[in-house]
Formats: C-alpha cells, sequence, structure tokens
C-alpha cells in the first residue's frame, strides 16, 4: 500500500498537459483564442463534444459531476491549470462538467490546432505516454484511499490536496489554503455528507489542527493531518 505522503501527492489529479516540457508548453498555447467567464458561468457539461482544452489565466473554476442528482466535486483549478485535455486528445465527450467561481480568464486550443502541433512535434506523444502513465498511478491512489480510508482521513486528503494546490506558507509550520472554500465544497469534494465534514473540521479546530482565517482554512499541524491521512 502506497505511503500517506505519495498518497497524498498522487491525488493532486495534476493536468496531462502540465507535465509537458516548457518549450512545448509554450509553443503549443501560442495563438490560442481568449475566453471570459463569469461567475456560476458553464465552460462545458458532461457530454458535450470535446473540441479542445482551455488554460486558466485567472480566476477559479470547479469540476464536478453529478450522479443521481447528488454534485460530487473533483477538483478546482486556478491559475496555470488546464482543463479538457483527455476529451481533447480522444475526441469523446467531456466526462465531466466545468463551471466559474469566479470571474475567469481562459486560452482555449482547439483540438485541430493540437493535432497539427502534434504532427509538427512527433516526441509531444512520447510525453504524453509518460504523463497518461503517471494519471493511471494517481487514479490507483484516488482508489484506494476512497476505498479504504475512513471519513477523517478521506478529508485530510482533500485539505492536503487544496494545500498542495492554494497553499501560502503562513510561517511556523503553517498553511493558509488561499482559496475560500465553504465545508459543503469540502464535503462534496471529500464524498461524505455535510454533517460529517462539519462534525470533522469542529473537532480538528477544537484540538488546533487546523484553523479558519478571514474565511480562508489554514493548516496548523500538518504532520498530524497527513497521518490521518495514512492507509
Amino acid at each position: 500500500m502506497a505511503s500517506s505522503k505519495q498518497t497524498l501527492q498522487d491525488a493532486s489529479k495534476s493536468p496531462l498537459l502540465w507535465g509537458l516540457p516548457e518549450h512545448l508548453s509554450r509553443d503549443l498555447f501560442k495563438g490560442t483564442t481568449p475566453i471570459r467567464l463569469d461567475v456560476n458561468q458553464v465552460l462545458f457539461h458532461t457530454g458535450d463534444t470535446g473540441d479542445g482544452c482551455y488554460r486558466v489565466e485567472n480566476g477559479l473554476l470547479k469540476v464536478t459531476l453529478s450522479p443521481s442528482g447528488s454534485q460530487r466535486i473533483l477538483a478546482f483549478l486556478g491559475s496555470g491549470a488546464v482543463v479538457g485535455e483527455l476529451s481533447m486528445i480522444d475526441g469523446l465527450p467531456r466526462s465531466a462538467s466545468v463551471v466559474a467561481v469566479r470571474p475567469a480568464a481562459l486560452s482555449f486550443l482547439s483540438r485541430a490546432a493540437f493535432k497539427a502541433f502534434a504532427i509538427e512535434h512527433p516526441e509531444l506523444y512520447e510525453y504524453l505516454v509518460m504523463l497518461l502513465s503517471a494519471r493511471l498511478r494517481e487514479t490507483d491512489a484516488v482508489i484506494a484511499a476512497g476505498s479504504f480510508l475512513p471519513t477523517k482521513g478521506r478529508l485530510a486528503c482533500t485539505l492536503l490536496e487544496l494545500a498542495g494546490e492554494f497553499g501560502q506558507d503562513a510561517g511556523n509550520g503553517r498553511t493558509v489554503i488561499r482559496q475560500k472554500i465553504g465545508q459543503s465544497d469540502l464535503a462534496a469534494m471529500t464524498g461524505i455528507a455535510r454533517e460529517s465534514a462539519s462534525r470533522i473540521i469542529n473537532d480538528w479546530q477544537r484540538c488546533k489542527m487546523i484553523t479558519r482565517l478571514s474565511g480562508y482554512y489554514c493548516i496548523e499541524n500538518k504532520d498530524q493531518l497527513q497521518r490521518e491521512a495514512e492507509l
């Protein structure tokens, strides 16, 4: 079984195109089309045509699934993130929905432009094979966490994942998650009831493992939180 640190790192759901060498990533996104989204504006829905991918220049997006009417948050994506790349590569419909949490500026890369770039740079596929292998390993870790960790461990994974994406060093080993994520969002990301998330967070706040500062969660004791996330 993977160690807790490996599990938490693997569960970051890093987009495929983040792992490309800088020169390929830079040239791939030259000449993209600018897109702007208002708050609550949907970028695409599950099942939509996968005609390209988007890089977030600024703002915040939320990636969701809604099986049986209940929403599950897969990720929050901020500046520099890429979304929609899998459907762009394989041409299959979108596997999740994406909506703007805050006003967002994006760059759109069409599937046609991606295919033309790949013809000129066939080495791109070698990198994609390695990145897809890494994605499979991440998926294995996420499945293991969801199957074997108790609710506390799963919620700890979620907070540490957010800290990895949006964390800011606050000194003395403290990390502030610089996005205002509510308890209902944490519950939806973790796949647990909001009441359960609220109870666990209140317990952790009482023992000073985490605190709340001006609407932001602050991890006060990362080592203890990581121990909660151990398989």
